[in-house]
């Protein structure tokens, strides 16, 4: 089992548990049409999204399959956006990555900085054995983070998933733990 109780620091950012109080920081973004535009739900109103904040003030630990560790991405004490990771196979040792950001954030590295801190906790303290990322295809802004991430492009799945009425390409990143290792130089430690 993997839990985060605590506070990362990132060099920029903090990443912690989600509370009751973020509520106000995460609705001035998931109520915005354009941040959820490739998500698989619609703008928030204050009630559905206190609901959804609760709910992740819960999800801090990998113990079983889907299970999700979700951390609010904090800079200078507002959160700008979140981070997850989903435990996707027990046996397989799977888990999936992904991102939102506030728009007046991204651009800066911050989705890139976050991730990676997570992809840490996914190979170093998971002993996950490979994670993924997936996107829309006209989700331009996501490919160039998980290649960034170091993932490689794995898959393009063509008209795969009817998503907010139309048929969407859905695009596949992912990256293993050796890649991980061989790229922190070693410091990652494989729980084959």
């Amino acid at each position: 089992m993997t839990e985060v109780t605590g506070p990362i620091r990132t060099e920029r950012l903090v990443l912690r548990p989600f509370t009751p109080d973020d509520a106000d920081d995460t609705l001035a973004f998931e109520s915005r049409e354009d941040v959820v535009r490739y998500i698989p739900y619609g703008p928030r109103d204050a009630e559905e999204n206190a609901r959804q904040v609760a709910r992740r003030t819960e999800q801090t630990s990998l113990r079983e399959q889907d299970d999700a560790i979700v951390l609010a991405v904090d800079l200078d004490g507002t959160v700008i956006g979140y981070v997850l990771l989903i435990l996707r196979s027990v046996e397989h040792r799977q888990g999936e990555i992904g991102w939102i950001l506030h728009p007046d954030h991204t651009g800066r590295g911050y989705a890139t900085e976050a991730a990676r801190a997570l992809l840490r906790i996914a190979f170093e303290e998971a002993g996950l054995h490979g994670v993924f990322a997936r996107c829309d295809a006209r989700n331009t802004a996501s490919p160039p983070v998980m290649i960034r991430l170091g993932m490689r492009r794995e898959a393009e799945f063509v008209e795969s998933v009817r998503f907010k009425g139309e048929w969407t390409t859905e695009l596949r990143y992912a990256l293993l733990a050796r890649e991980w290792r061989a790229a922190a130089g070693g410091a990652a430690t494989d729980r084959s």
